[in-house]
């Protein structure tokens, strides 16, 4: 079954649904620090490099599903929060003026849980009629990647939308029984090397992208615990190398008053920050999966950004199940 993807990144919705038997036959990125990394893992995929905005309707594959991630920052708690009034929180509208136009079985749209919070209320139910009104029966749900094959707590929102003419809605595959930790991902992962100078990437590792960003922590970073132990999910990993977690080898942060946590004395050289390399394992990315980058920071920011891989796949696998007797008995179906 075909699908389009748009606001693709490194592509990890992608790769989720492919695990689960989709095939990925068009993506759209506008970032070019993404290009060659999607280009190396998804030979098999035509990448559009042009802003969704400049994407006509009609340059877009027929297709059995539409998939993607419109940027968050726009509704990030952590972030202005600046929602629909954002150039880039508007960019659901494109989304929808896609989705108006090709009409396709089913949609899926991620992003984070700050969309859901109060001053965004208006926005968020606009969006959610437009989904309606193109077509779609739609539900929103917000999950914790935790309970699907992810050793991190990363809770999304999940917006799916299945064509009227389905005649049915999504609901969620049911939790997994084991939640994964930290020691399932990264303990055996040994020796991540530093970044060059500049924090730019090492030309050749033994592990690829097993690489850790340099420099001090922030007073905003040194306020709270920054370390989960091995029997641990992992704490939520950001598009930022600077406020990745600490890794687990490292004891837990020690308390001095409010907002102010050290080291443990003594103990300085254990604290380091997780390698793009282990982020990716936390995203569930398998170590075939190679990032291409001049500079550590985008490795961080394209994994960061990425829909956790396990994740994606369960969510898809319950998609498939859904749609396909419908898929089968339909001449539309895009195949």
């Amino acid at each position: 079954m075909k699908l389009v993807s748009l606001f693709t990144g490194a592509g990890g919705l992608d790769l989720g649904f492919e695990q689960a038997g989709f095939d990925v036959d068009w993506a759209n990125e506008y970032d070019p620090s993404i290009w060659s990394t999607f280009e190396h893992n998804f030979p098999h995929t035509h990448l559009d490099k042009r802003s969704i905005i400049d994407v006509p309707s009609e340059d877009v594959p027929a297709a059995v599903g539409i998939i993607g991630g419109p940027p968050c920052q726009s509704w990030s708690e952590a972030g202005a929060g600046r929602g629909i009034h954002d150039s880039r929180g508007k960019l659901f509208y494109e989304y929808i003026r896609v989705l108006r136009d090709k009409q396709p079985l089913f949609f899926l749209a991620e992003n984070v849980s700050g969309i859901l919070h109060p001053r965004h209320k208006s926005a968020f139910e606009d969006i959610l009629k437009s989904f309606s009104d193109v077509g779609y029966r739609v539900t929103y749900n917000l999950l914790n990647a935790n309970d699907y094959g992810v050793p991190q707590e990363r809770w999304r929102v999940i917006i799916v939308g299945y064509h009227k003419k389905v005649g049915r809605d999504f609901i969620p595959p049911r939790p997994l029984s084991e939640r994964p930790v930290l020691g399932d991902a990264i303990s055996d992962l040994k020796d991540a090397v530093p970044a060059k100078p500049s924090n730019k990437a090492n030309r050749s590792l033994k592990v690829p992208n097993h690489e850790y960003m340099t420099g001090g922590f922030s007073t905003i970073y040194m306020s709270r615990n920054r370390v989960r132990g091995w029997d641990e999910p992992s704490f939520t990993i950001q598009a930022g190398g600077r406020h990745a977690p600490i890794h687990p080898q490292a004891p837990k942060m020690k308390f001095v008053e409010q907002n102010k946590r050290i080291f443990v004395p003594g103990k300085e050289r254990l604290y380091r920050r997780l390698s793009v390399r282990e982020c990716a394992r936390i995203q569930a990315f398998p170590d075939t999966f190679i990032l291409k980058y001049e500079n550590v920071a985008d490795g961080y920011k394209m994994i960061g950004n990425a829909v956790p891989v396990s994740f994606a796949k369960h969510i898809a696998l319950k998609i498939r199940d859904d749609l396909k007797d419908f898929v089968r008995g339909s001449s539309s179906a895009g195949q």
